[in-house]
């Protein structure tokens, strides 16, 4: 039989595996390959291969091959530490730069334990042990993991709308992850375990050398931010999905929708207090795509107000370069998310300006024609008036580098989410903010899902460059997560999922969305939104964006 993989025919011999075809393709290292694409589908190596098909490798290169990766070792972990502590409970909490954080309950964790639980975890690599997948009820999945003392996974099955129940063997432990797996433990064989007080830290493949776990990296901001979400969430008992579920149930998600942002409210004001002690002028604002950067610096604005001050905002936007002076990529096309899309020279010029109190001429730029347009806005500040400034480069030292740091306060907006579906299997921050972005994309620009998705991996390589090595000089973090938003942001955002076809490109990013999504217990709840809600940006309704009357 034929089949074409990574755009090379291969003959096979029938009843072949798409394992077998990596094996003919790259006979040097077959286990590059963790799963493979076909049409919009992704598809495990233990997959019969379809003849005559086309298939695309899912490698370390890839999101959805790294993904697989994830799980694959996740589930080694999971293992080795069943092993070496019976009685432990872990809980995946988040991310970190190129890693996952995790506590453990019921075992003291220390260097000779994270020592002893990596090397049971090679020896299951050494072993090779097949993930098999078996398929049961959802009643006999709730009695297994009742059996085995995981209450979050028996809650949180008792939302799946699905009475069958797909789980991964291996061992004599059995395992739900949400989403294709690697076919063995072998596959795996790149990490490396470090103790974090007071958990571990499991890191995954370095993104310039797969051959070698990614170098570990300080992020003492970003984790302390996670720390006191995660404190908060325990707190007001919102932990996992389920959780939140009996929230909608019991309709007790109007108070949590108050004291959530109750929460972000009194941050802000504390971000407030801490720039008027700190003696500067600039207030530089950055973050991520779908953090939310535009409507907390509306709601700082507010808060520096109540304080007796006037801030101006200087528009990043408006120092683009025309777009027909911009360099191009190799595939011909501008990178827009690079700094050097603005004009440094210029913008540094004007701040400096700005802060001795001199009048400035600021730019226009034409959206419409992709040019600087002919008309100026005049811009000079009254003595100790400050300036905000929000936009992706913000913390970037090229865009003010001309400004001494002593009259700048940098403030980074991140999406810090702490919910999980389960212990074992956390909400990732990235899926949020798609979810966020879809829904605003769609709301008010017209842009259906399909073209957002086609921009996301552009946005996020452009975050993974210019924004993410940045976000540890600020001076502070504000977490724009609400535990109670996947309950608001489903309505929206699943049928414009459901709508994108098994051919789609991004049939695999929307089948994994919407497969979270299936145990989130979705809320008419908007009347309870504050108008001024970090949520309103994207659902709509926001005060912020409405003309004035």
């Amino acid at each position: 039989m034929k089949t074409v993989l990574d755009g090379k025919t291969l003959e096979l011999s029938a009843g072949a595996t798409y394992a077998d075809a990596a094996a003919v393709l790259y006979p040097d290292n077959p286990r590059r390959v963790l799963g493979v694409q076909v049409g919009g589908r992704t598809l495990p190596l233990t997959a019969p291969v379809q003849e005559g098909g086309q298939a695309k490798s899912l490698t370390l290169q890839t999101e959805e091959g790294r993904r697989i990766y994830e799980r694959s070792l996740r589930f080694v972990l999971l293992l080795a530490i069943r092993e070496t502590y019976p009685s432990a409970k872990v809980r995946i909490e988040n991310s970190t730069q190129m890693g996952l954080y995790l506590t453990v309950k019921g075992a003291t964790m220390n260097a000779r334990a994270a020592a002893r639980i990596e090397k049971r975890m090679r020896e299951l690599v050494e072993e090779d042990l097949p993930y098999q997948k078996t398929v049961i009820t959802r009643s006999q999945a709730i009695e297994y993991f009742r059996q085995q003392g995981e209450m979050d996974k028996v809650r949180l099955l008792t939302y799946r709308p699905y009475e069958h129940f797909q789980l991964y063997r291996a061992g004599d432990m059995l395992e739900y992850f949400y989403g294709e797996m690697a076919p063995s433990t072998g596959y795996t064989p790149v990490f490396a375990l470090h103790f974090r007080l007071p958990g571990l830290e499991l890191r995954l493949t370095d993104p310039d050398d797969p051959t070698r776990p990614a170098p570990f990296r300080e992020a003492p901001m970003l984790m302390k931010t996670f720390a006191e979400t995660r404190g908060w969430a325990h707190i007001l008992g919102c932990d996992n999905v389920a959780d939140l579920n009996e929230m909608v149930q019991k309709r007790g998600l109007r108070e949590f929708i108050r004291v959530n942002e109750a929460l972000h409210e009194k941050s802000i004001s504390d971000i407030a207090d801490a720039f008027v002690q700190s003696g500067a002028q600039l207030i530089l604002i950055a973050g991520p795509s779908s953090s939310g950067k535009t409507t907390f610096a509306h709601r700082l604005n507010i808060q520096l107000k109540v304080r007796g001050l006037r801030p101006m905002k200087v528009s990043m936007d408006d120092y683009y370069l025309d777009r027909d002076q911009l360099p191009l990529e190799s595939d011909g096309r501008p990178d827009l998310e690079r700094i050097e899309t603005l004009d440094i020279e210029l913008f540094n010029s004007h701040l400096v300006q700005l802060l001795q109190g001199e009048a400035v001429d600021g730019p226009v730029f034409d959206f419409l024609t992709g040019k600087r347009s002919a008309q100026t806005h005049p811009m000079r500040l009254a003595p100790g008036q400050p300036v905000i400034v929000e936009g992706i480069h913000a913390l970037n030292d090229k865009l003010t580098c001309d400004v001494p740091k002593d009259r700048k306060f940098q403030i980074y907006v991140s999406v810090c989410t702490t919910i999980n579906l389960d212990d074992h299997n956390r909400v990732r921050t990235t899926d949020v903010r798609l979810l966020r972005r879809m829904v605003r994309d769609h709301q008010f620009r017209g842009t259906p899902p399909k073209e957002t998705m086609d921009m996301w991996d552009s946005v996020r390589n452009g975050e993974r460059n210019y924004i993410f090595p940045f976000q540890e000089r600020a001076d502070l973090m504000f977490n724009s997560t609400l535990l109670y938003e996947l309950a608001v942001l489903k309505k929206y955002a699943y049928p414009m999922l459901l709508d994108i076809q098994p051919d789609s490109p991004h049939y695999t990013r929307a089948h994994r969305l919407i497969k979270f999504l299936n145990y989130v217990q979705s809320a008419d709840v908007e009347d309870e939104i504050p108008v001024n809600s970090i949520l309103r940006e994207f659902i709509g309704g926001c005060c912020f964006y409405r003309e004035e009357d």
